[in-house]
């Protein structure tokens, strides 16, 4: 039996797992490594997270970034955007050395038994363990508008549901949403000769400024990730205080410190380059001879009618308990949830459920804007293999049977 199963091998089950096997836990990580990023972000695309925010986690932090690219013989590029080629690079180099012997089967069943868990991969082969963390990253959580939920892929499909955008060359694409997703999205395509326009449901585009160069010594100069600079510095640096919040002002808090915003080195690229159309929402698509047809509200009053060849949904991400496939229907009903249906954990990423730990955008009900981003991998990892580790100490009668 294992002490800890990591399901989930991006950056945030990657760091769990490389923090646990160093303070000596016996443990096991599922996932092939930066799969999302690997096989469903598009060639081209950059972080938006600056490099000293972009670290994937280990205790003693010999695995940094910029120790990949000297290693690698590239240019520190502390200002600059990372290329997602050198980051999933990064990614591949710091799983061969943090992590070795990560499994890259997919978990397809998480349930309780006594004293523990089981684990059965899509070959139906099952694992043991007394904890586990599920790290499954933001894919399952893509969210679609509802006026195109049901509409075949060939026509619809989610921005993160792309590692090229080639298949779109010389068509007509509409890309809904104002954040960084669409904007990047909008720019990639238009870069190849596509015709391409976005909706946008408010009445304006918001940038971010440049980061600063190097990593601020006391508090960052601006978040290390996209949002309005005072609130998302704040609670990004002080993950530990956000979830002591009430749940209220910790809900209001998040719906306005992530609105829609694009990075500073993609404005140049979107400007006079894209289609906009402000204040626009879809309430209805329908399938046409050449794609879709889109009914849209106008927010200003009216409605207005748009055909185009496809659509992609930059529209984000929604976690919910019932989104988190690998549990077992009985180890979901089991789980607390707050706001929104996302399950509540303790100071220590542990669930309602001992020895079930969660991780990632997953968390950030609780913990705030960071565990949505990069930068939340290290305070994360560290956080909760102690809460492992404690919750190995309770032994067997800490579990319920």
């Amino acid at each position: 039996m294992y002490d800890l199963l990591v399901v989930g091998a991006g950056p945030y089950g990657l760091s769990i797992a490389a923090h646990a096997a160093a303070a000596g836990l016996r443990v096991r990580v599922f996932g092939r490594p930066l799969a999302f990023w690997r096989d469903h972000m598009p060639r081209g695309m950059l972080l938006t997270s600056p490099p000293w925010a972009s670290d994937l986690s280990d205790p003693e932090g010999r695995w940094r970034l910029d120790v990949f690219r000297a290693f690698r013989g590239l240019t520190p590029g502390d200002a600059g955007p990372v290329p997602l080629e050198v980051f999933t690079g990064y990614g591949m180099w710091f799983a061969r050395n943090a992590v070795p012997g990560t499994d890259e089967r997919t978990v397809t069943r998480v349930a309780p038994r006594a004293g523990g868990f089981e684990a059965v991969t899509e070959d139906r082969e099952t694992y043991t363990a007394r904890t586990v963390a599920l790290a499954v990253g933001l894919l399952p959580f893509a969210e679609l508008p509802a006026a195109l939920r049901g509409l075949p892929p060939a026509l619809v499909t989610h921005s993160s549901r792309h590692a090229r955008l080639d298949r779109f060359r010389d068509r007509d694409v509409t890309v809904l949403g104002g954040g960084q997703g669409a904007l990047e999205t909008a720019a990639l395509l238009a870069e190849q000769g596509t015709r391409v326009r976005l909706l946008v449901r408010a009445d304006r585009l918001r940038w971010e400024k440049a980061p600063p160069r190097e990593r601020p010594r006391w508090r960052p100069a601006r978040p290390p990730h996209g949002g309005p600079g005072g609130r998302n510095r704040w609670y990004s640096e002080r993950p530990g205080l956000y979830r002591r919040l009430p749940e209220r002002v910790r809900a209001g808090v998040a719906a306005r410190a992530l609105v829609p915003a694009g990075s500073w080195w993609v404005r140049d690229r979107v400007e006079h380059r894209v289609e906009v159309l402000f204040g626009r929402e879809v309430a209805g698509a329908r399938e046409v001879p050449d794609g879709l047809r889109l009914e849209t509200v106008v927010r200003r009053g009216g409605s207005a009618v748009l055909e185009t060849g496809h659509v992609i949904a930059a529209t984000g991400f929604r976690p919910a308990l019932g989104r988190l496939r690998p549990l077992a229907p009985e180890l979901r009903a089991l789980l607390a949830t707050g706001a929104g249906g996302v399950p509540e954990v303790g100071p220590e990423f542990e669930s309602s459920y001992p020895g079930l730990f969660l991780a990632g955008p997953v968390t950030a009900a609780c913990f705030g804007p960071a565990a949505r981003f990069l930068h939340g991998t290290s305070f994360t990892a560290d956080t909760l293999v102690r809460g492992v580790r404690r919750r190995l100490r309770t032994g067997p009668a800490g579990w319920p049977r």
